[in-house]
């Protein structure tokens, strides 16, 4: 697929990473030569130097022939001015735009082919706010991602001892939970991937991903884990987009105090939130830290745009006896350095962001993508096409369907209706089916699966 990225900084970066990596055609505009000048030596893409919105510059990246147009800048309204010059000079077929001003986003009417010609609105901000609020919602989850519009979702659970399951073979999760629709997609040991089995014994410090109707999520979690107590208490770190819409969403529910270090900030923070309490100060201060009862909090979440600063202020508030921390990182690279210590879950809004990209990106029918574990694995929510003849799933049970390696179905959506995937359990069209890939270079194989007509095979 030919796609131009409009942006080189950190989203249109991580985007251009994703993209290159799957055999796309990708070009890169940016007004920043140092900026292209560093994706180019890294990976295999064409870049233009210019103004992103400009039609000259848009022909030179190849808009008349390109499949694509992922408008990533700094700037909404080049964002936005980029696509309506794409679609009304050169006829992209997708237009996608990352727009963040909430003035714009309240405005649904704008984005259709007669006002704006955008096919996709991103908002990084908005896929961390959701992500963190899951995570809340669920004490003890890593990972918590909706398929179906959020009536499966597939979990991400650390097992720990005094889980029921704990050292038990997954076939007796159906014993355990009689009537509790789940199933465990894939289980990571030390890093490493394993395809659950009946006789698969979960180990402690397993990362276990398990599917389930949104209902049952907390009985499965039991299973695996002592269940934390319900969240009462979240302290978030960082007055921007992320943490003031944070605050918004979380503050009818929860006691929430938000740390902000800039004083106009705080001033204006404090007039747009009615419950929160904004503090003005340094999250990195352990006093204030002491001051503010932080032994006190059950989620302590750092979204500043400041990566250390985010690290050492949730690495200090864990130290204090904060029972959660959370950390926002744009640096894919700090990650896993910092799961590995003492902060609980670290948040790449980068990383989230691909997901609704790569759904546009699939070879057939796919409508949901989640990018996991920094982008090795991928699970996808697909649907179903055709018949017996011109369909390699339909009217086939899960057992006779050539999955590729590494790749497992965990649930199906039919109509209203979830099922979890048995060995028995058989397609029918036009069902939802989501799968877990250990291995995203398997991905173009399931994309085959779930192709119909002339590409069937």
């Amino acid at each position: 697929m030919k796609i131009i990225i409009l942006g080189a900084g950190q989203v249109g970066g991580s985007v251009a990473e994703n993209l290159a990596r799957e055999a796309n055609d990708i070009t890169v505009v940016d007004h920043d030569a140092k900026r292209l000048q560093a994706l180019q030596d890294r990976l295999d893409l064409r870049t233009v130097l210019g103004q992103a919105s400009h039609p000259e510059v848009l022909r030179r990246a190849g808009a008349e022939d390109a499949d694509m147009i992922i408008a990533v800048t700094s700037s909404d309204e080049t964002n936005m001015v980029a696509c309506q010059v794409a679609y009304t000079l050169f006829h992209t077929p997708t237009k996608i735009a990352r727009v963040r001003a909430r003035d714009y986003l309240a405005y649904s009417q704008l984005f259709t082919q007669e006002a704006l010609p955008i096919d996709m609105l991103i908002s990084p901000e908005q896929v961390v706010i959701d992500q963190v609020q899951r995570l809340i919602e669920y004490p003890g989850a890593l990972q918590v991602l909706d398929f179906a519009g959020g009536r499966v979702r597939l979990v991400a659970v650390k097992a720990y001892y005094g889980g029921p399951l704990v050292g038990h073979e997954l076939r007796e999760l159906r014993e355990h939970m009689p009537g509790i629709k789940t199933r465990v997609a894939a289980v990571f040991r030390r890093g490493a991937p394993i395809i659950p089995q009946g006789d698969t014994v979960i180990e402690v410090d397993d990362e276990v991903f398990f599917s389930a109707a949104t209902e049952d999520i907390r009985a499965v979690m039991g299973e695996l884990r002592k269940l934390d107590k319900p969240v009462r208490r979240v302290t978030l770190v960082g007055g921007g987009n992320i943490g003031k819409g944070l605050a918004r969403a979380l503050e009818n529910r929860y006691q929430v105090k938000l740390i902000e270090h800039d004083t106009t900030r705080v001033q204006e923070v404090s007039g747009e939130l009615e419950r929160t309490l904004v503090l003005q100060g340094d999250a990195a201060d352990e006093e204030l830290l002491i001051e503010e009862n932080i032994e006190n909090t059950d989620v302590f979440c750092s979204v500043t745009n400041d990566d250390e600063a985010n690290i050492l202020s949730a690495m200090l508030a864990k130290r204090l006896g904060a029972r959660k921390v959370i950390s926002l990182i744009n640096r894919s690279a700090y990650v896993d350095l910092v799961e590995s210590g003492n902060i609980d879950i670290a948040i790449s809004p980068h990383l989230a962001t691909i997901g609704g990209l790569l759904a546009h990106v699939r070879r057939g029918d796919v409508v949901v993508v989640h990018s996991l574990r920094r982008g090795a694995a991928e699970a996808i929510e697909a649907v179903a096409h055709g018949d017996t003849k011109s369909s390699s799933v339909v009217g086939r049970a899960v057992e006779d369907i050539k999955l590729p390696p590494g790749t497992t179905i965990g649930a199906i959506v039919r109509g209203e209706e979830v099922l979890m995937a048995h060995h028995d359990t058989v397609i029918e069209a036009d069902d939802h089916v989501i799968l877990f890939l250990v291995d995203k270079k398997r991905i173009a194989e399931v994309e085959r699966l779930f192709q119909v007509g002339v590409t069937f095979f």
